[in-house]
């Protein structure tokens, strides 16, 4: 197997206020953890910017321009409550759309098996015409439509086990059959969304958790949920929302996961992305704000990627 990591330093230069949970030191806490002698394998491969014009595949023209204008040229500006922008929050959130759409060409050419995209900012909670949440652009929606249209992919799978709803995945596919959309997440909890009976056009399945539920609970949503849902969708290519803020020291959550469940997730992944897809997955950061809780999270994922 090999696994591509896509990562780039103008991710750090996405700067949000201080004490702000979605900071450049959560890559940086990531950083250290893939200098293990065990990540020596990974493919380490500096991000591209993006094509705006792929922006377009989830987003309408006037909201990207909105988004455009409201990046400063000094200090920083508020889009919503809790979404800021920085002078290079433009280029960053540029590039962490050209890594996810990178990675789909590396999975669909053979380049690679998997890739794990280490960015920022996230995009699960942008929908068609609404940046929130931390996030400005749907990566994820983004690289789907891109597998689409540039790779003919027939039927996309998004899994997004961040502990927030992916209310903007939701919101951007909410119609449309081609793309699945599976999401475990606490409920009730920001944004709010994620209900079990919000099913679009049949292609939304949503496995909401109880605060202090853990990994029982979690499994037993992938088992009777979402791998179900895979099994009937058979994707071409598996995407993951790959937030670990449902990890037990996550400070903006109460659910307590710990790292061999996101090990266990990837593996399951990995298995029915081997049956339909050719082994083809890309993993896309999302959230994740306890810096060890994330960090560890990750590389436990990273490391499952590897293995194949």
């Amino acid at each position: 197997m090999v696994t591509r990591l896509y990562s780039h330093p103008i991710y750090l230069e996405h700067l949000t206020p201080v004490g702000h949970p979605e900071r450049p030191d959560r890559l940086r806490a990531l950083t250290k953890v893939l200098e293990d002698s065990a990540f020596d394998a990974l493919d380490r491969t500096l991000s591209p910017l993006g094509d705006e014009a792929t922006i377009l595949y989830a987003h309408p023209g006037h909201f990207v321009e909105r988004v455009r204008q409201a990046v400063p040229e000094e200090g920083m500006t508020r889009v919503d409550a809790d979404t800021s922008v920085s002078p290079k929050s433009w280029e960053a959130a540029l590039t962490a759309i050209g890594a996810a759409n990178a990675a789909v060409d590396d999975v669909f050419a053979g380049r690679a098996d998997n890739v794990f995209v280490a960015s920022r900012p996230p995009g699960h909670h942008a929908e068609r015409n609404r940046a929130m949440g931390f996030c400005l652009f749907n990566n994820a929606a983004i690289a789907a439509r891109h597998a689409q249209k540039a790779h003919g992919a027939e039927r996309v799978a998004i899994v997004d086990w961040d502990v927030h709803h992916g209310n903007g995945t939701q919101d951007i596919f909410w119609d449309d059959p081609s793309v699945l959309y599976c999401s475990t997440h606490q409920m009730p909890l920001y944004p709010g969304t994620g209900a079990k009976d919000e099913t679009g056009a049949g292609n939304i399945v949503n496995a909401p958790l109880a605060p202090q539920t853990g990994s029982e609970d979690f499994r037993e949503a992938f088992n009777t949920r979402v791998l179900p849902s895979i099994d009937s969708f058979k994707p071409d290519l598996i995407i993951i929302s790959a937030g670990f803020d449902a990890h037990h020291r996550d400070p903006l959550a109460e659910i307590n996961l710990d790292e061999d469940d996101f090990d266990w997730a990837t593996g399951v992944l990995l298995e029915r992305a081997g049956k339909y897809a050719s082994n083809r997955v890309v993993s896309l950061l999302e959230g994740g704000y306890d810096l060890k809780g994330m960090s560890l999270s990750a590389g436990a994922h990273i490391k499952r990627l590897m293995k194949g």
